[in-house]
């Protein structure tokens, strides 16, 4: 039997979801493949043990005013039960440091002045929270970015305005110069700060990130960060029910194993049988999508990422009993020395909510998500059982835990997160950001010009739930555009 769609969408991360939810309002009859038993992709929960552990993102932003996921649950009516977090994060330096990353800005000013020094910091600061805000309200206004032919580029001037032209020019400029340009390149915990959080949601260093993307990911902070009880799989659950009400279907453990053009619009041969649609909107890496769909090879070719340009994950998950409350629920904790097993120079650490009793069947416990980079995954090898007694000890000295604590701890490294996530090299986060990728030069949403789409990270913009999110929203204004969608 052959399962016919308007769209299949193939993957259900954030990208997918959001894309289907905005289809499924205007009456797409929508079909996703997931080949994985849950749905979410890297944005999910499963249950362990007795507990629920996250899947791979535990922070989530963008629920502010001109930001992704409010400006889809605003065109969709979807509630999201979400808790507002007073204190988005602590840093823990090498030298025992401890920096709150407060949301308001002025208190953040004072606080790295307070744990950098004064010169510079407010200037810089200013600078980069102004940049940062002129991104999200341009990648609203600016939905059929990058370019990519010349009605896009009509529209693009259409809706530009001056703030737009000045800005752009950030683009050409490293975020090191510019942390240069404020005297701040010979202060050493900043420079170290600076690296370690740009890795987590520029996916790079500061030599490789434009200041565009730099100074976002720097201020991700000083936006609202929210927590969802039970895990972030109760962010995906309300995207699939809507869908789901709008007579869209979800196929599970369905994987696509091949995609052949034909008259009616594409053929997808999958495990569980044959679909058929008139369109298909990829939410998977361009990497996988390569492999099912050989035809898009010679257009990607001087775009694609290998292994040694990308990142994947050690990751570990930790049920324990608590004994002691903390300012923050996310930590990132600079290392004196690499990580054993992983070579990393931080982890970051993520609790459940103190007040969210759903992620265990016993009272008293909470669980540890426990994450850091692995740069080119199909080449370094993690020895999980090192790096969990590592982390342990780390965890154990900074006063997070108890040993004895500990009821259950797994972990995860790249050939896990491969399997898990079926995606190339089992690399996570996204496309990094490097300097020779000018923004206009990345994977934009028209794969084929035949009615085949791309979102997710590998697309523009990619980075955390709210450039997937961005990704899903620029899709779906391209097919509208392109007259696929009525």
């Amino acid at each position: 039997m052959t399962h016919s769609y308007d769209l299949i969408v193939i993957g259900s991360g954030m990208g997918s979801l959001t894309a289907s939810a905005l289809l499924a309002k205007l009456g797409t009859k929508i079909g996703i493949l997931e080949q994985n038993y849950l749905p979410g992709g890297c944005t999910s929960s499963y249950w362990r043990k007795g507990f629920t552990f996250e899947s791979g993102a535990t922070t989530l932003v963008g629920l502010d005013k001109n930001m992704p996921l409010n400006y889809v649950l605003k065109q969709t009516g979807i509630k999201l039960n979400a808790r507002h977090l007073p204190l988005s994060m602590q840093v823990h330096l090498r030298n025992d440091k401890i920096i709150n990353r407060y949301q308001p800005l002025d208190q953040w000013i004072a606080e790295a002045e307070r744990v950098f020094g004064k010169k510079g910091q407010a200037e810089f600061w200013r600078k980069c929270y102004k940049i940062s805000q002129f991104v999200w309200d341009t990648s609203i206004k600016q939905r059929n970015f990058p370019p990519a032919n010349f009605s896009d580029l009509i529209d693009a001037v259409k809706n530009a305005n001056l703030s737009q032209v000045l800005n752009s020019r950030y683009s050409l400029v490293r975020t090191s110069d510019f942390i240069k340009k404020h005297g701040l390149h010979e202060n050493e915990d900043f420079m170290e700060f600076i690296n370690e959080q740009l890795l987590i949601t520029a996916q790079n260093y500061q030599e490789e990130v434009n200041l565009l993307f730099g100074a976002t990911a720097l201020c991700y902070t000083n936006y609202g960060n929210y927590y969802i009880d039970g895990g972030l799989i109760n962010l995906v659950t309300p995207f699939i029910d809507y869908i789901k009400e709008r007579e869209g279907e979800l196929h599970l453990r369905t994987e696509v194993q091949h995609i052949e053009k034909v008259d009616s619009g594409y053929l997808i041969k999958t495990n569980k049988g044959e679909f058929q649609s008139k369109m298909i909107l990829s939410g998977i890496p361009i990497n996988n999508l390569l492999e099912i769909y050989p035809p898009i090879i010679s257009k990607y070719k001087s775009q694609i990422m290998d292994s040694p340009k990308l990142n994947s994950a050690f990751q570990m998950g930790i049920g324990f009993k608590s004994n002691k409350e903390f300012e923050s629920i996310h930590h990132q904790i600079h290392l004196v020395e690499p990580l054993a097993g992983v070579g990393a120079k931080s982890i970051f650490l993520s609790l459940s909510h103190p007040e969210d009793y759903s992620r265990s069947d016993a009272t008293g416990m909470r669980v540890a998500s426990i994450s850091t980079h692995v740069p080119d995954p199909q080449n370094n090898i993690v020895d999980e059982k090192i790096a969990e007694e590592a982390v342990i000890n780390i965890l154990e000295g900074k006063g997070f835990l108890r040993r004895e604590d500990v009821v259950y701890q797994h972990s995860s490294s790249p050939r896990s997160w491969e399997k898990w996530t079926g995606r190339a090299f089992g690399f996570v986060g996204g496309y990094p950001q490097y300097f020779s990728i000018k923004p206009w030069q990345m994977i934009e949403s028209r794969v084929d010009g035949q009615g085949m789409y791309q979102c997710g990270d590998t697309s523009y913009p990619g980075q955390g739930i709210p450039g997937t999110t961005l990704s899903g929203i620029i899709a779906v204004e391209k097919m509208m555009k392109d007259k696929r969608i009525k």
